[in-house]
């Protein structure tokens, strides 16, 4: 009796809203492009009842969908008021306890999602193997190819120095160039799994040519064309993962990206100490093994399920469904998705429009709603590179040398570092959707500078024991401290930000970004090293982090349980808006808070209305939860 009174008590009201809605006569629109207010609109939330059957229905006639209308229509009743869900006709006992299930139990996900994200997590590893295979080739390979480093073995070794960091560079200045900007049409042309289908055969072949290369010509060809196939892969895999992820658990899915990075930097570690004493051979091993992991991901990628959005977007609605019904654990869920995206989508494209591939990367910069999300996903993807973590996963083993390490030394060092930045990057599952991508950020970054700075001046400390294992455990910390924060965001973050229109050129822009700063610093590392001295390269990377952290507070809003699609109004907030809640609100609020202990609340920046996701439905489903179990008593 109590469930029926809630149940006609929502309904009541609910015909309520109808008939002043159909009073009212019209949809409240939010300007996409000037959001000045912050509200976060649900689409459907402003129609009748009737009007959304009624879109319903020309829906599934004019994509022939018609054979699940039943779930179509009950889907978008949902979504319209996902709070009321129970108040929806002809739901189903199993459909309500899916629906629930969505905020009381978010992890229960089908097998197919989390073979997708397996899948997409090998791919990760890949790219850390990459990274890391050169890290020990760097003690072997300078010497074999006649381009030391050591003035005592070569005249040449001031222009070594150069040589060396291009061609541990190569990777990262192809990806930049080319890999990236590759992933727009590819991802068009051939779907995200196509497209990850190219990168695999170019991470398998590539490490093998570099692995028989004869001279340090032949090997940055092979590293070049190693990039193309990075490029790609870390241009589109976070889409692949953030498009075909709920809201409620998109970040820690999505940050498997980083985490499965840090794997793969580890077991590229593991790889350079497992033969390091093979001879003459070794650093031909560090580099070819980095293959291994890319033949799995050759041959899984086509047993996922593509992204629903891609086909939403060409117009293949029953492809779509198809999907998301492999994505999601009931076809309601799937119906409702799959009429929930279209419908942000149609507004989406509505606003922006058809374009070509020039014209999509120039409104990255002139669309106020795409350039907002082009400077936040800048911010966080360069901010990668100025913490410093690279010229550690790249040069550590020569850091640690040079303070006095021997080579084998120097690799078991590098091999903590590797095992710490896997470990730490597991809090973040859980942590970057219920505190957020921004605040992750805005604590570690602190952390992270005074660990350099802690690093860097342990340099000074007299030479033994001590002096290395201060250094290392300062590493180690920095380590710590990266991998849950600035560690998962820029991936995570900026394959969610972008609308469906311009997502794999901004996903090609925010990679370019990381991957073209990852080869200026491994270019110039080695000369910086030489110059500055590691005190003096440490401290310069402490202070960058710095003004990292102050970059992040004002240009990068937060994203957490946010659909894909509702994160169009986020951004369409402007720039100065956003910048002034943090510095008159935020910050304040923090020192009363923080500092002096005040108990103050602060003032939300969005007003969000009745959407399809986020906190504001976990409470209403928790009750409806435990009233539903109380009537089965």
């Amino acid at each position: 009796m109590a469930q029926e009174a809630i149940t006609q008590a929502g309904s009541d009201q609910r015909s309520s809203d109808d008939q002043n809605s159909a009073e009212k006569g019209y949809v409240e629109q939010v300007d996409f492009h000037n959001n000045i207010s912050a509200k976060i609109k649900n689409p459907l939330a402003d129609l009748t009842k009737n009007q959304v059957l009624r879109n319903v229905e020309e829906f599934a006639e004019e994509y022939n969908v018609t054979d699940i209308l039943p779930e179509l229509k009950k889907g978008a009743l949902v979504a319209r008021d996902p709070a009321e869900f129970e108040t929806v006709a002809d739901l189903t006992e199993p459909e309500l306890t899916a629906l629930r299930d969505e905020v009381l139990h978010k992890w229960r996900q089908p097998k197919s999602l989390y073979f997708t994200i397996v899948l997409c997590s090998i791919g990760a590893a890949v790219q850390g193997w990459d990274q890391t295979g050169s890290n020990g080739a760097n003690l072997s390979f300078p010497d074999a190819f006649g381009i030391s480093e050591d003035p005592a073995k070569s005249p040449h070794a001031d222009r070594n120095l150069w040589l060396v960091g291009i061609v541990n560079a190569a990777p990262y200045i192809a990806s930049a160039c080319l890999g990236c900007w590759l992933s727009d049409p590819c991802n068009r042309i051939l779907g995200r799994r196509g497209t990850i289908f190219i990168s695999a055969i170019f991470c398998v072949l590539t490490p093998i040519g570099s692995a028989v290369s004869q001279n340090w010509e032949q090997l940055f060809v092979t590293r070049l064309l190693m990039g193309i196939g990075m490029g790609l892969k870390a241009s589109t895999i976070p889409i692949f993962c953030a498009e075909n992820t709920p809201a409620v658990i998109r970040g820690g899915l999505v940050m498997s990206w980083q985490l499965w990075t840090a794997f793969g930097i580890f077991l590229g570690f593991s790889a350079n100490l497992a033969v390091k004493d093979t001879g003459k051979i070794s650093w031909r091993l560090q580099l070819g093994s980095a293959f291994i992991p890319a033949v799995p991901l050759l041959f899984g990628v086509y047993f996922c399920p593509e992204s629903p959005r891609w086909y939403i977007r060409r117009g293949e609605m029953s492809k779509a469904y198809r999907s998301l019904c492999r994505l999601r654990n009931t076809p309601l869920q799937a119906a409702r998705d799959l009429y929930y995206i279209h419908a942000q989508i149609k507004i989406e494209m509505e606003l922006i429009g058809k374009s070509n591939y020039v014209t999509r990367f120039v409104e990255l910069f002139t669309i106020p709603r795409v350039r907002r999300a082009t400077l936040a996903s800048f911010v966080v993807m360069i901010a990668q590179q100025m913490c410093g973590i690279n010229i550690v996963a790249f040069y550590s083993s020569t850091v640690f040398k040079n303070a006095g390490a021997s080579a084998t030394e120097a690799l078991f060092a590098s091999w903590g570092f590797g095992l710490v930045n896997f470990v730490f990057a597991f809090p973040a599952i859980w942590t970057i959707d219920t505190y957020g991508r921004r605040t992750l950020l805005l604590f570690t970054f602190p952390q992270m500078a005074w660990t350099l700075l802690g690093a860097a001046f342990c340099f000074w400390t007299p030479q033994g024991t001590a002096h290395l294992a201060s250094i290392a455990f300062f590493v180690f910390l920095f380590a710590a401290f990266y991998s849950p924060g600035e560690g998962p965001v820029p991936f995570t973050y900026s394959a969610e930000v972008f609308p469906l229109s311009h997502r794999e050129v901004g996903m090609s822009w925010a990679v370019a970004t990381c991957l073209g700063w990852a080869a200026v610093l491994s270019i110039t590392f080695p000369k910086m090293l030489s110059a500055m001295t590691a005190t003096g390269a440490f401290g310069f990377y402490a202070g960058l982090n710095v003004t990292a952290m102050v970059m992040i507070f004002l240009w990068v809003p937060e994203t957490k349980q946010r659909t894909l699609e509702e994160l169009d109004y986020i951004f369409a907030v402007p720039t100065r808006v956003h910048m002034k809640y943090q510095v008159t609100k935020a910050l304040p609020y923090w020192f009363k808070r923080y500092i002096f202990r005040r108990n103050v609340e602060l003032e939300p920046l969005y007003q969000f209305d009745r959407l399809a996701s986020g906190n504001e439905n976990v409470a209403v489903s928790r009750k409806q939860s435990v009233l539903s179990d109380h009537v089965k008593s």
